[in-house]
This record gives structure tokens, C-alpha cells and sequence, in this order.
């Protein structure tokens, strides 16, 4: 079904290329995953696939893609859209109306589909990403994964042959990640589609994937058995290390067959005795936290209080709240009240409250509006109040070296977030609020923000981070609040939410319970 012979795309400026003499066969009906570190060209190669590269990115193409025996370097994107469908990182970026059901029929349309057949497709698609009661909604009214929801929808309904998807479940919750990839794979057994996809968060679909294809960061792939690409790579996810810890030589795929194989050959962990409990000052106080959107309430009376010294994981399905509730803390939106060291939030000048509570972005990028690094990082200065050169030592004190003359949307979602993170930290705010900060972000560069925040933790702050990231929470953060319907249903040290949460357990929690582990370094201590 896909075919890459000696494939070579070099970008303009670049000394060198981004995929060099790449060749792969993809059966059909295959599911294949994608994996590499941060920049290693994954988007590139699935650009290739349905013909974004090179004919809207620019740059040039060697070798031959072909799908479905088209060559997409001769068919331009609208003209393989009845063979490949593609969903792209940022979901809006592609939403071109404004209803759900608007777009989800909107491709089918533009390929002349019978109307009586459009709404068929459009049913049975909404019933299968399960969105159906979304169907009248306002697509800006959507949250993040539920937008990735609808992007996916909209491109299944014109029944393509190939589906390729660019990190598919990084805005969903874990419950709705495995509801999506539990269709996506029904439709390869079931129907024949052959599904390519690139995911940091391999944890999520290892154990789907037929084959695998490992971008080395040289330009090369190296493709196979999922479990010896794996045992080959340099991205680790849970399972691998936790099969490394064990010396297993074949990596575990699923949670099943690594919980078969420690009961098999009778592995014993014991669980860490539980952490102190930081005993810092009570920086932020919030107390009926409420807000609503017209009719819609998305946070329901939430109060809470965050202690120096403490990384806090908020977590939830999506559409919980989590997103708002931050907002709400930073003082930007909602009711009820909230004190960061005994003043509210709600009403202070920008200066003021940026020197209380910085918030980083869903979408890091949009705080960066400047045509290089180093604006940025002076007018944070200025924005601050603080001396020249404060927002720059602060990136330096993160470990992340960017050139000035750079633009921000040339680096990479890791650097992006370092800049941002940079530029709000500039203005030293006791309480650090970060939306979804592992978005993008490969597994060494999650251990490296793991770090950060508890180096900001460290220091006497705050932090808190809403994340779908289980496997993240569990080795970044101490306490754990769980929200539902906009209302807390849970809170506590992580290891006791979290090991208590079947949706929301890390995958070494599910191997080795009841006992309380969370994490690989757990297993290796116990051992």
C-alpha cells in the first residue's frame, strides 16, 4: 500500500537533509507507528505520505513515495485526498467551518458525495469517535481533544485507503486516547485501512502496532518487529525500561504480556515507603472557584490550596475543567476567589499578576509574537520590570541553549516551551500554572521539564500541571487532584490517586498491582 524507495527531502538552508536514502514498505492493512526524538523528521515523512512534502512545505524530494500506486511527488494533496486522509498535530489549523457536523461532512462534499450516502457516513463516523452528542457544537467551543476528536472524524468520513496521523492522542485523556485507537485499530482488523501514525507517547500504542519505523536521527530508519525496533531505539517508553530493569531481552508490548511474564518468573517489588510531605508556606489559596461559558459550567465550586515546595498534577477526562481552572487561578476568568500569598488574583494590573502566577499555554506558542529569541526574551524583561539579561538567565538556569537571532516557530516544541517558560519566569511568580506542557515533547525531554519543575518546586514555588500524561505525573509530580464535571473527585499524593485510578494508573502500576509501584525507578529500588 506504501511504498518509499530511496527516499531523500532536503528543506532550504538546511545542510543537511531530513530523511536521507529511506526505504519502507507498509502492507495494507497494516498499523504503522512512527517513533524518533524531537526533530528527527517524523512530521517530514508522514508530509511525504500524503503529499504536503514537498509540495506545501517547499524543499525537494528524491526517490519515490508512492500510495495506493500513486506517486504522491505528482499529485498534489487535494489530488490523493480520496486515498490518504491526514491529521496534522493542531487539529484547528485544518477546521475550515464552524459546527462539528459541518465539518466532519465538509471533505465528502468537496469529493461530490451523494448527499443520502454524506449522511450515513456522517452518523456512523460521529458513533465511531464517539462525539455524536457533539454534533451542533461550535468548534471553538471545544476543548483540545475534543477538537483532535472531530479533526480524525472528519477525515475517516471520506473513507480514504490510508489514514496518517501526526501524534493523534496527545490532547486526549487516557480513557480517550484508548477509545480512538480501540476504533482506528477496528478498522484495520475490520475493514482493511492501513493507519500510519507518529506518537511520543508510545506507551499508548505499542502493543497496536503491526510494524514500526525508528527515524535515528541521521536520516535513516530502521524498521521492523516493534519489539526490536524498540530494543534498538533511543526512545523509551515505560514498558522498554521496565524491561531493561528486568534484563528481559525482548521488550514487553503490552501491560498484559509484561504482567504474564514478572508473574511467571515470580519478580517481587516492594513499594517505596511514602515521601515526606512538604510542609512549605501556603502560597495559593482558592476557594469556590467557579466558571461558566453562556449556560455551560465548566468549574463547579472547586477549592484547593497549593503548599511551596510541591509539583501538583491536575488531571482529568476531557472537557473536566482543567484548562479553565487554571485560568481561573491566574485570575483571568470565573468566580469564588483565589489569594497567592494573601492577595486575589482576580483584577490586578498584568505586571502585578504576572509577578504572582505565571501561566503557560496549551499552545506555549501563543505567547511568542516576536521575530526572534532574543526579543523575546528582552521584552519579557521589560514586560517584568526586571534588569536586562533576567529572562535569558533564567533559560540558561533551565539547561536550554537557543540562538537569539532564531525564530521561535523554527524550534522545536521543547525549545518553545523552555522560551516560554523563560519568558513568564522572568517576573519570579511564586505559583506556576503550565497547561498540557508534554504536548510534543519526546521522552528525554519530558525527564528534562520533569527536572525543571522540580528545580522551580525546589526553589519555593508552586507548581501545578494539567496533563493527560500519566506516565509524566507520575514521575514529575508529589500530589495529584483529579477533576470531574468541574468538581474535584480526588486528591492526594500521587502514588495513592494514581495507583487507585485504573484510568489514570502509569503502565508500571498496572503491571505490578495491587502493589503501589508507579514507577520504573521504583522496580530498580526494590530490587
Amino acid at each position: 500500500m506504501i511504498d518509499l524507495d530511496h527516499v531523500t527531502v532536503t528543506y532550504p538552508g538546511r545542510a543537511r537533509p531530513v530523511l536521507h536514502e529511506v526505504s519502507w514498505h507498509v502492507p495494507d492493512g497494516d498499523l504503522a507507528v512512527v517513533v524518533g526524538r524531537t526533530g528527527t523528521g517524523k512530521s517530514t515523512l508522514l508530509g511525504a505520505l500524503c503529499g504536503l512534502v514537498p509540495h506545501h512545505s517547499g524543499g525537494t524530494v528524491a526517490g519515490t513515495v508512492c500510495v495506493a500506486g500513486r506517486p504522491t511527488s505528482a499529485h498534489r494533496p487535494a489530488e490523493l485526498a480520496d486515498v490518504v486522509g491526514y491529521v496534522g498535530q493542531d487539529p484547528s489549523a485544518g477546521f475550515v467551518t464552524d459546527r462539528v457536523e459541518d465539518e466532519v461532512a465538509y471533505g465528502m462534499e468537496q469529493l461530490g458525495v451523494d448527499p443520502a450516502a454524506m449522511r450515513k457516513r456522517v452518523e456512523e463516523t460521529l458513533d465511531l469517535m464517539g462525539i455524536a452528542d457533539l454534533r451542533r457544537r461550535g468548534l471553538a467551543t471545544l476543548s483540545g481533544g475534543q477538537q483532535q476528536r472531530v479533526a480524525i472524524a472528519a477525515v475517516l468520513a471520506a473513507q480514504p485507503r490510508v489514514l496518517v496521523l501526526d501524534e493523534p492522542t496527545s490532547a486526549l485523556d487516557p480513557t480517550a486516547a484508548q477509545d480512538v485507537l480501540a476504533a482506528l485499530t477496528a478498522l484495520v482488523h475490520d475493514v482493511g485501512l492501513t493507519v500510519v501514525l507518529a506518537e511520543h507517547r508510545l506507551e499508548r500504542v505499542m502493543d497496536a502496532a503491526d510494524t514500526m519505523a525508528w527515524l535515528d536521527g541521521t536520516g535513516g530508519v530502521v524498521a521492523g518487529d516493534p519489539a526490536d525496533v524498540l530494543a534498538r531505539a533511543d526512545v523509551t517508553p515505560p514498558l522498554a525500561a521496565l524491561s531493561d530493569a528486568l534484563g528481559w531481552s525482548r521488550v514487553a508490548l503490552s501491560v498484559r504480556e509484561a504482567r504474564r511474564r514478572v508473574q511467571r518468573e515470580q519478580v517481587r517489588v516492594v513499594a517505596p515507603p511514602p515521601p515526606a510531605r512538604a510542609e512549605g508556606e501556603v502560597l495559593l489559596v482558592a476557594r469556590d472557584v467557579t466558571v461558566s461559558y453562556g449556560d455551560v459550567p465548566a468549574v463547579t465550586g472547586v477549592s484547593l490550596e497549593l503548599r511551596a515546595g510541591t509539583v501538583t498534577a491536575l488531571m482529568g477526562r476531557n472537557g473536566s475543567g482543567k484548562s479553565s481552572l487554571l485560568w481561573a487561578l491566574q485570575g483571568s476568568v470565573g468566580g469564588g476567589e483565589t489569594k497567592v500569598t494573601g492577595r486575589v488574583t482576580r483584577g490586578l494590573a498584568p505586571a502585578e499578576a504576572r509577578r504572582l502566577v505565571g501561566l503557560v499555554p496549551q499552545t506555549a506558542a501563543d505567547l511568542l509574537y516576536l521575530p526572534t529569541v532574543a526579543e523575546e526574551l528582552a521584552q519579557a524583561d521589560r514586560d517584568a520590570g526586571a534588569a536586562g539579561g533576567t529572562a535569558a538567565a533564567v533559560l540558561a538556569g533551565l539547561g536550554v541553549s537557543l540562538p537569539g537571532d532564531a525564530h521561535p516557530r523554527d524550534l522545536s516544541e521543547g525549545q518553545r516551551l523552555a522560551l516560554v517558560l523563560a519568558v513568564q519566569l522572568a517576573a519570579r511568580p511564586r505559583v506556576v500554572l503550565l497547561d498540557e506542557p508534554t504536548r510534543g515533547l519526546d521522552y528525554a525531554a519530558k525527564q528534562a521539564l520533569a527536572a525543571t519543575l522540580r528545580t522551580l518546586a525546589d526553589q519555593g514555588r508552586a507548581v501545578v500541571v494539567a496533563t493527560h500524561d500519566v506516565e509524566f505525573a507520575a514521575e514529575a509530580t508529589d500530589d495529584t487532584v483529579l477533576l470531574a464535571d468541574g468538581d474535584v473527585v480526588a486528591r492526594g499524593a500521587t502514588r495513592t490517586v494514581c495507583t487507585g485510578s485504573p484510568a489514570f494508573a502509569p503502565q508500571v502500576a498496572k503491571v505490578f498491582a495491587p502493589v503501589p509501584v508507579l514507577t520504573v525507578a521504583d522496580v530498580r529500588g526494590s530490587a
